[in-house]
């Protein structure tokens, strides 16, 4: 399970306004909105409730005018009041509930309402797993229970970890977990698995023979696919995993047309401000590489910030179109460049450096 905290402060100001919570009423009928279905009378959700992307949690409301006094704040009319609620982030594909609602104050006295919410996720291809000896992976394909291998007392195992992670990295405490675990199972006794110490893996081997086992840790194991043995024994038994919070469904992200930032307008960053995928140095180098002149130019230029900008031809200086007036009849040269570029030559200009263009 996965829980996610999202919590607001209800601010008051100087004027004596403040932030409030607002029903979930449609203005002209007074109904409940079907949209805020997770909403209580209160503004907030209610605890239980199942929610999707997008839904309102907290229905916050901010005064508009927090500078000037206002005659009787308590009364003001909801136009005076701008929307900004709390919405869930977050493309979980399966359930998603709100788990617990509280309100509480911090030390300058304001409220704090705090939602947390709970949604629960099964494996998906790219999760991330781990045994205890740091033997860390994704899931890399998920197979039905009838094309799984399984051994003459009918186990399946659970996970099947492929035998080449371990001569580099040298986790022979894996595989003596497997051999204890194994005995340990057979015989209903602990394993001893220390650093000082530990169960000796002769003793191990010894206890999984009593139990008709091979010494080894070995089984004789059949195909789920075709149905004949595996032409060779598999390593075979209990070993403790766990789920590590790396989790496909948090971290997939792509974007077509987004927000930009405003000083380059380039598009922003990060997958929380639904970010671009950065085309960076080294990238452009490849594509030098292969020669692909229009995707560079795409990817550098139009899907990032192109912009179009005027050049004086005889200055080759940053020139201004007048209204109503051609470009050749004030001798300007029409370019499409970066806007980052454009930036630069007038940061430049702004320290007395003067970068000229020169056309052809």
């Amino acid at each position: 399970m996965v829980f996610k905290k999202q919590a607001t402060i209800l601010k008051s100001y100087e004027n004596m306004t403040s932030d409030r919570l607002m029903p979930p009423r449609d203005p002209v009928t007074g109904h409940m909105k079907p949209s805020n279905q997770a909403l209580d009378e209160d503004g907030i959700c209610l605890p239980g409730a199942r929610i999707r992307e997008k839904d309102i949690l907290i229905n916050k409301f901010q005064p508009k005018n927090t500078k000037d006094s206002v005659m009787n704040p308590e009364n003001m009319p909801d136009s005076q009041y701008a929307y900004s609620a709390v919405k869930h982030k977050g493309a979980d594909h399966h359930d998603t509930f709100v788990d617990k609602v509280a309100i509480t104050t911090n030390q300058q006295n304001e409220t704090i309402c705090k939602v947390l919410i709970r949604s629960t996720r099964r494996p998906e291809l790219g999760d991330k797993f781990s045994s205890r000896h740091g033997q860390k992976g994704v899931v890399g394909i998920i197979v039905n229970q009838e094309d799984m291998p399984f051994t003459d007392l009918g186990i399946c195992p659970d996970i099947i970890m492929n035998p080449h992670g371990f001569p580099s990295r040298m986790t022979v405490g894996k595989m003596i977990e497997l051999l204890a675990g194994k005995s340990g199972v057979l015989h209903g006794k602990h394993g001893y698995g220390t650093i000082f110490g530990g169960t000796p893996v002769g003793q191990c081997s010894e206890m999984l023979i009593e139990k008709g086992f091979s010494y080894s840790g070995k089984d004789y194991v059949t195909s789920g696919i075709t149905g004949e043995p595996i032409s060779a024994y598999i390593f075979f038994g209990p070993i403790y995993y766990q789920k590590l919070k790396h989790m496909v469904m948090d971290k997939m992200h792509a974007r077509a047309r987004g927000p930009r930032a405003v000083l380059t307008r380039q598009p922003t960053e990060g997958r929380s401000r639904d970010g671009g995928l950065r085309l960076g140095e080294m990238e452009r180098d490849c594509l030098i590489g292969y020669g692909a002149a229009n995707l560079i130019n795409e990817r550098l230029m139009i899907s990032s910030d192109e912009c179009t900008m005027y050049v004086e031809q005889d200055t080759g200086l940053i020139g201004w179109k007048k209204k109503g007036k051609t470009a050749e009849e004030q001798n300007l040269c029409e370019l499409k460049i970066p806007y980052a570029c454009k930036l630069l030559f007038q940061e430049l200009e702004a320290m007395n450096i003067v970068p000229r263009l020169t056309l052809e």
